[in-house]
């Protein structure tokens, strides 16, 4: 009875202390592993066969001569006690008399970003170690970045290997002004101070003698006055895992709420879909429940049979999630191939997936001093900024406010391995769908009896694009369909009379065209655009930016035809240095492997290609009957 008594008041105890989730990061050799080993070992949570192991392996792989080496405490790996670096990421469980800690030691080595970046994305707070000999290393400042991406706030900046210096206040003093002016470029934190030697345990657990110059408390006692609390999202979040069908008369939607509460009879609505019904039921592993709330794993069932998938985001009516096609994201880049805009890529939210691009590198971060630098590309460990393009809508929010929902994972369409970890910042202006009672692509188009589409003519210059455009435009017209023809020259003239015709200048036209092209197919439209769009990459943008909706049409004539042809005089001037870059000539075409539709315009004149363009529309599904 004695012993049950006390285990009540030990698990009372434990219930009693809040807990706070810890990560260290830094430079390769800085001492993680060490530190934590120390921690473990001062605060009595290391039992006596361990520490008796970890005796025998420091005679054999230790650092520190006949003593304990506390690293090999943690290393668990045999490859890490072999190289003496840490691979894996290890979480430890320790507690004191004021708190619990799950404690991630995350490696430090370049090549293991991706180990340290994933164990930030659960920290509330982050020990920064630095080596006081080596100072303040890009590593290190790379860690703090991707932490304060990931959502820390709260920063404890340990100077290890005081030893190693003398103990030198000058030193600390210099390392605390750099790190500060360095960290001072990420957004709202706080950062503490604190010099130590964790091989010996000096101002770890218990201040030491050895640095009287400091007056502040050592690193144990700051990590128990840290704020432990996570932060909260009122609004409620539901993204659906599962639907569960058993039979005709049930229909449940299986998810973790990842924010805010749920209750019976709530108003919700589905996104990015729209679709609006009430809650029903809200069942559980325990049973059913009046209501539910964060962290919770839920079956809920509606009022109305409505067609709900896996990947949509159930929300509040009042506080719905932003849904789009574009936003602007931080993205911890974790591939050996570079982030290029224009690449096909998938996305995961959640629990949906969807095609997608980088629009555009908006900036790198620039790790020696933690500022911002302009790039066309991320490469492997890269931080940076980057616009995205989405072939379907997703509902997301910004990660600031709702971590489940403001993150996703890149992954490689072919390989599926993941190439990186985004954190939405904001979605791109005009690209939001503000309301759910705002009309839809869908009704627009329904009410023009057809689907909207974009038909993009692409080939070499003389190849027929424009005039096979043209000839489409008027017979969709006279078969009283809602089309525009989308001109090149008129979009040079206008909304790109700033472009010139460098490549960069052209691919911008280009995704400038594609953007119009989508809008317009927003409004219902059956779009024609007919431009070269000479490379593979600058088509997979613009099948990024136009979606599903996009119907690729190669209009194919060989080269030779194209300059006999040669309606502008285009190639007359190329061949004469007149015309510099001029695809064909002295600038690359890349045909297209795979698109919808091929016209050989050798073969077909303009009536005879029309109709095979229309012919395709129909068979997709794309025109209503002619009315």
């Amino acid at each position: 009875m004695a012993g049950d008594a006390a285990f009540r008041r030990y698990a009372e105890d434990q219930q009693s202390k809040d807990l706070l989730r810890l990560i260290t990061c830094g430079s390769v050799d800085d001492g993680k592993s060490t530190l934590i080993g120390r921690l473990l070992l001062d605060t009595g949570s290391v039992p006596e066969d361990v520490v008796r192991a970890a005796q025998r392996d420091s005679e054999r792989w230790g650092t520190n001569g006949d003593q304990l080496d506390v690293a090999l405490l943690v290393d668990g790996l045999q490859s890490e006690r072999e190289q003496g670096i840490t691979i894996d990421v290890a979480h430890r469980y320790f507690d004191t008399a004021r708190r619990k800690f799950i404690l991630a030691d995350t490696p430090g080595h370049e090549q293991y970003t991706r180990n340290m970046a994933t164990a930030a994305s659960t920290a509330t707070a982050a020990v920064l170690l630095l080596d006081a000999s080596r100072g303040l290393q890009p590593q290190t400042l790379r860690h703090a970045c991707i932490a304060r991406l990931m959502g820390v706030r709260q920063f404890v900046v340990a100077v290890n290997k005081m030893d190693l210096v003398g103990h030198d206040p000058a030193v600390f003093e210099r390392i605390v002004a750099a790190t500060r002016a360095a960290l001072a470029r990420l957004p709202a934190h706080q950062a503490h101070f604190v010099p130590m030697a964790a091989r010996s345990g000096e101002n770890v657990v218990r201040r030491s003698a050895a640095m009287p110059w400091y007056a502040g408390p050592a690193l144990l006692e700051l990590l128990e006055s840290l704020d432990a609390s996570e932060p909260e999202a009122p609004e409620l979040r539901l993204p659906v895992q599962y639907v569960a069908r058993p039979d005709e008369h049930f229909r449940g939607y299986a998810g973790t709420i990842t924010g805010g509460r749920l209750q019976v009879g709530d108003n919700v609505v589905a996104l990015p879909s729209g679709v609006r019904s009430r809650v029903v039921s809200i069942g559980t592993a325990q049973g059913e429940r009046e209501q539910a709330a964060a962290g919770e794993a839920v079956m809920v069932t509606l009022a109305d049979q409505v067609d709900i998938g896996r990947g949509q985001v159930l929300a509040h009516l009042a506080a719905p999630p932003s849904v789009g096609t574009r936003f602007e994201a931080e993205v911890v880049w974790m591939a050996p191939q570079p982030l290029v805009a224009g690449g096909s890529l998938e996305f995961k939210f959640a629990h949906r997936y969807v095609a997608g691009s980088a629009a555009r590198v908006v900036h790198r971060v620039d790790v020696t001093d933690l500022g911002n630098r302009p790039a066309a590309t991320l490469g492997l460990n890269d931080v940076g900024r980057c616009e995205f393009v989405l072939a379907e809508a997703v509902a997301f929010d910004s990660y600031d406010e709702h971590r489940a929902t403001g993150s996703f994972v890149i992954i490689d369409r072919v390989t599926r391995q993941t190439l990186g970890a985004g954190m939405v910042r904001s979605a791109s202006q005009g690209r939001l769908v503000a309301a759910p009672e705002q009309v839809t692509r869908t009704q627009r188009a329904a009410q023009k009896h057809q689907r909207p589409a974009v038909v993009w003519l692409e080939g070499l210059s003389g190849s027929g694009k424009s005039t096979i455009a043209a000839a489409l435009d008027r017979a969709l017209f006279e078969r009283g369909h809602h089309a525009y023809l989308l001109d090149g020259d008129g979009l040079r003239q206008g909304l790109n009379r700033d472009l010139g015709f460098a490549p960069a200048e052209r691919r911008e036209n280009l995704r400038r065209a594609a953007e119009v092209a989508r809008l317009m197919a927003d409004a219902g439209l059956l779009v024609i655009a007919a431009f070269i769009s000479p490379l593979r990459a600058d088509r997979e943008m613009v099948r990024a930016i136009v979606g599903p909706e996009l119907v690729e049409v190669h209009v194919d004539a060989p080269l030779a035809e194209c300059e006999r042809r040669d309606p502008k005089g285009h190639y007359r001037r190329a061949r004469a240095g007149a015309l510099r870059d001029f695809t064909g000539v002295d600038a690359p075409y890349e045909p297209p492997d795979s698109p919808d539709l091929r016209l050989d315009t050798l073969q077909l004149d303009v009536t005879g290609a029309v109709e095979r363009l229309l012919r395709h529309l129909e068979s997709t599904g794309r025109l209503a009957a002619a009315r």
